[in-house]
């Protein structure tokens, strides 16, 4: 049922999902893949792209087994299909299928008899934790050169969501990364083993050690006089040993943006404790859901996507994986959406250390609505590719 609106400029009308611009239609994903990594920012761009890897991956004659985690789907999943097609092609398919997802309990009950009822491997989750991790593995057979393809995001492969919440998803067949989802996915199949790897961020193992080491070393770039700064996007920031770093980080002139939907306990602009730290929220049409990090590094500005937030659920009782970007065109592209989200001054609020959430001045300044400016950005892009 919908409601009139009497006032039509109060109606929400979204734009039509983008292409990626290397991704041509009824072309081949994989051989795009291979040559390049891929980043898809969600709902800007279409999430049919990775409805076709899954249904690429279900007819490729070298693909030997296919590996996702599943938290939320939609109710007429495209995704299930494609992975039902997939076990009748004769491949493997193995669904980590996390069934404790809040709210979504009945609908991934009825995914798991569907998906038992064709013959595919699915696991339940382990013990102690939730699986909270967005990952695909499409992997070849052994004689094959190419080891396989790897899709890691920060939000569910939902295509229903994908419309409305702001996420990204990374293509890449990158080795390094691909060995590391698979370990991973060993994990997952054989709780008992252990693991390491050595780009992919994990918790609750060692994502929140690595991430306080790399806090760690923009203190001491700050310290000797260098420009150190720490760009972060995430929905919740409440994990109360990752604020006191990055208190300590602020004390050490490490210049800190944060962007937090939901909810924050950090108190920025106190002196002598955080007046480093600035931190804003966005909420307008879409669901900010992305996470990203991007740390200067003296430069190397490695920068992180993935499903964690820094929250003591998400790095410690949950399985949560994030990425490294290596490819730089891709790094750049994040570093552009972090500041045209940074220049929010319509539906960007403002967190000071009183914790009031009052929205952002425009003083002489343009205006930016930053879900109409990213999707002008992408849509550029691709028009420009």
């Amino acid at each position: 049922m919908k409601f009139p609106m009497i006032r039509p400029d109060l109606e929400n009308h979204n734009d039509p999902p983008i292409h990626h611009p290397s991704i041509e239609p009824n072309r081949s994903l994989f051989k795009v893949i291979k040559k390049q990594d891929v980043l898809l920012s969600y709902p800007y761009h279409t999430f049919n792209h990775f409805i076709d890897f899954l249904r690429e991956a279900a007819i490729d004659p070298h693909v030997e087994r296919i590996s996702i985690t599943l938290y939320r789907t939609a109710e007429q999943s495209r995704v299930i299909n494609a992975l039902v097609n997939a076990a009748k092609n004769g491949k493997e398919v193995i669904v980590l299928l996390e069934l404790l997802a809040r709210f979504d309990e009945e609908q991934n009950v009825e995914n798991l008899e569907m998906l038992q009822r064709e013959g595919i491997k699915v696991i339940h989750g382990i013990s102690g934790s939730k699986v909270h991790s967005k990952l695909a593995l499409v992997e070849y057979h052994s004689k094959t050169v190419n080891p396989g393809f790897v899709y890691i995001g920060t939000g569910n492969f939902n295509e229903s969501t994908a419309k409305i919440y702001g996420d990204f998803g990374l293509f890449t067949s990158q080795p390094q990364i691909v060995s590391d989802t698979r370990a991973v996915f060993d994990f997952l199949l054989n709780t008992h083993r252990h693991f390491t790897c050595k780009h992919l961020l994990v918790s609750p193992y060692y994502m929140r050690d690595q991430f306080v080491e790399m806090i760690e070393k923009e203190m001491k770039i700050a310290a000797k006089g260098g420009k150190a700064y720490i760009f972060a996007k995430f929905n919740s920031l409440t994990d109360e040993k990752m604020i006191r770093q990055l208190y300590k980080a602020s004390q050490a002139g490490v210049k800190i943006r944060l962007i937090v939907r939901g909810s924050c306990i950090l108190q920025p602009g106190i002196p002598g404790m955080s007046e480093n730290i600035e931190i804003i929220s966005i909420v307008d049409k879409y669901l900010e859901h992305a996470r990203l990090i991007i740390f200067y590094q003296g430069g190397a500005h490695k920068t992180y996507i993935g499903s964690a937030d820094w929250m003591t659920r998400n790095l410690e009782r949950r399985v949560e994986v994030c990425t490294p970007v290596l490819d730089e065109k891709i790094k750049r592209s994040l570093r552009d959406y972090f500041d045209i989200q940074w220049k929010d001054n319509v539906k960007a609020r403002i967190q000071d250390k009183d914790g009031k959430n009052n929205y952002v001045t425009t003083g002489e300044n343009p205006l930016c609505r930053s879900q109409e400016q990213l999707y002008n950005y992408y849509k550029k892009t691709s028009e420009k590719e």
